[in-house]
């Protein structure tokens, strides 16, 4: 193979490399910034049409590039290894130290996208140089860009974020990037004048990189720092979700995607409200649903029955039901709920696995995260609603999670009218959780919602009978308002919670 070959060969690997790695940075800015920022389809949306305009400026932009084609795309990947494996580092610790983090944001993204926009003319024309002829580069260089697509976006989720979590796989990538350069610098050294700053500009980053990788889990715990005012004692990024556990004052707190989901302070309250109602007015106990609740928290509260024989629990995420099923301290929290012979634990996503099961249940407590996301919210859309009624059996009731009645009211309130679009009859409820403030539930049933069929068990802490008369009253600044049926294809509880928690947290 002579030395033109040998170089054309080498770049069209570069195109291989150079796109899954551009792609993996625009995946790294979505997700951290669905993480940092929320509505995942909003972020995604306007972090991929922006990295598409910026490459569409460093495209344009390349035609006035002049002199040793070659040198300057070593540059450019050496300048896209460096901002693209720093910034993950830069989003997560400019969060919580600056105020304009959404201009960091898209800064990073714009100056990124440029910088790949300017890599596949540069390699073109540069392959053009080497006698191969327009159809073969375009053929080429484009089905090798495609294939580098595919790679980055099947390894991204499966591999790199559970595995890496997305600090260390921006250094990865960064690294690959340099490497190129390296590579291109260290085979061909008769096609660079003054190779030697070059060189030294690329190893010199190339430590650098390594050094931000193999510190990113230092990196990470620090920023994490940053964002929770107590110590971080558990984090973990899944497939699905950024996991953290805090520990300060007493209490252990679990955050999804920086989102509070309990403090062990005061969850007992939420628990307790969340179950007992329900499991009381249900006509039969024996076979109970919970979908979400992957800590076993409500399930500690569900076994206190003693005629509930089967607990089925559909939670997405695996890594969450293993750490609360694993870690000593949360199996004394959920009294090894999600260890007893009578729990099933399936991890689907509720909105299929609920479509495909032929089981039928006596209780169905629902128990998702608020709908901060179109991909939650569809959780909580008519369709999902009525999909619950072919798995319950005759007498059967279910509650629902409904967010804050108080500081989100369309939502809480949305949420009951698409139940009763569905069918359902309803009977709303709040209670006082110090962590979250008002409450809001939702019990529903096909029929009438039946009385009382069980007595409470021994030993509950917050809930009574008598406490629940006076969570059904609603005061004037919770009452029932007309809102509107979340369906699939508008998605309005998404709005309506985005808006109402943002006016709030901006006071």
């Amino acid at each position: 193979m002579d030395k033109n070959r040998k170089l054309s060969f080498l770049l069209l690997v570069s195109v291989l490399v150079i796109a899954t790695c551009g792609l993996i940075y625009e995946l790294v800015a979505g997700t951290l910034a669905s993480y940092l920022l929320g509505d995942t389809i909003t972020q995604f949306s306007t972090i991929i049409g922006l990295y598409l305009f910026s490459m569409g400026i460093g495209s344009f932009l390349s035609k006035y590039v002049r002199g040793n084609l070659l040198r300057t795309f070593v540059t450019v990947e050496i300048w896209v290894g460096i901002i693209g494996g720093f910034s993950s580092s830069i989003l997560f610790l400019s969060f919580e130290l600056v105020e304009s983090f959404s201009f960091i944001l898209y800064f990073l993204i714009l100056l990124t996208g440029t910088l790949v926009g300017l890599e596949i003319p540069l390699l073109m024309r540069i392959l053009n140089e080497y006698k191969i002829g327009f159809r073969d580069i375009v053929s080429k260089v484009f089905t090798f860009d495609y294939v580098g697509a595919l790679a980055a976006s099947l390894i991204f989720p499966l591999f790199f974020v559970p595995r890496l979590g997305l600090i260390k796989t921006s250094f990865f990538f960064g690294i690959l990037n340099v490497a190129i350069a390296v590579l291109l610098l260290l085979r061909f050294p008769l096609e660079f004048k003054r190779r030697r700053g070059l060189l030294l500009f690329a190893f010199v980053s190339l430590a650098v990189l390594s050094a931000g990788f193999v510190s990113g889990d230092r990196i990470m715990h620090y920023a994490e720092a940053l964002s929770y005012p107590d110590k971080v004692i558990y984090s973990q990024s899944s497939s699905y979700q950024r996991i953290v556990l805090t520990r300060g004052h007493n209490e252990t707190r679990l955050f999804l995607n920086g989102n509070l989901q309990f403090s062990s302070q005061d969850e007992y309250r939420y628990h307790e409200a969340l179950v007992h109602p329900v499991m009381q007015r249900s006509r039969q106990r024996s076979n109970v649903l919970v979908m979400g609740g992957g800590d076993g928290l409500a399930l500690r509260e569900i076994l206190k029955y003693p005629d509930v024989q089967h607990v089925t629990l559909v939670d997405l995420d695996p890594a969450l039901t293993n750490l609360f099923s694993g870690n000593e301290f949360l199996t004394r929290l959920n009294e090894h709920s999600l260890l007893s012979p009578k729990v099933e634990i399936v991890n689907q996503d509720a909105f299929i696995w609920i479509r495909n099961t032929v089981k039928k249940y006596d209780c169905v407590i629902i128990d998702f995260p608020d709908p901060s996301s179109f991909a939650l919210g569809k959780l909580y859309s008519n369709l999902m609603y009525q999909s619950l009624h072919r798995i319950l059996n005759p007498g059967a009731a279910l509650v629902i999670q409904s967010t804050s009645p108080f500081f989100a009211p369309n939502s809480f309130w949305c949420i009951n009218e698409t139940l009763r679009s569905a069918g359902f009859t309803t009977l709303p409820y709040h209670c006082y959780v110090p962590s979250f403030g008002e409450w809001g539930f939702i019990m529903a049933s096909e029929g009438d919602i039946a009385p009382v069929s069980a007595p409470l068990p021994a030993g509950l802490r917050f809930f009574t009978e008598a406490a629940f008369a006076s969570m059904t009253h609603f005061p004037e600044d919770m009452k029932e308002r007309p809102t509107g049926i979340n369906r699939l294809n508008n998605q309005m509880l998404v709005h309506f919670f985005e808006k109402e928690w943002s006016t709030y947290t901006a006071h």
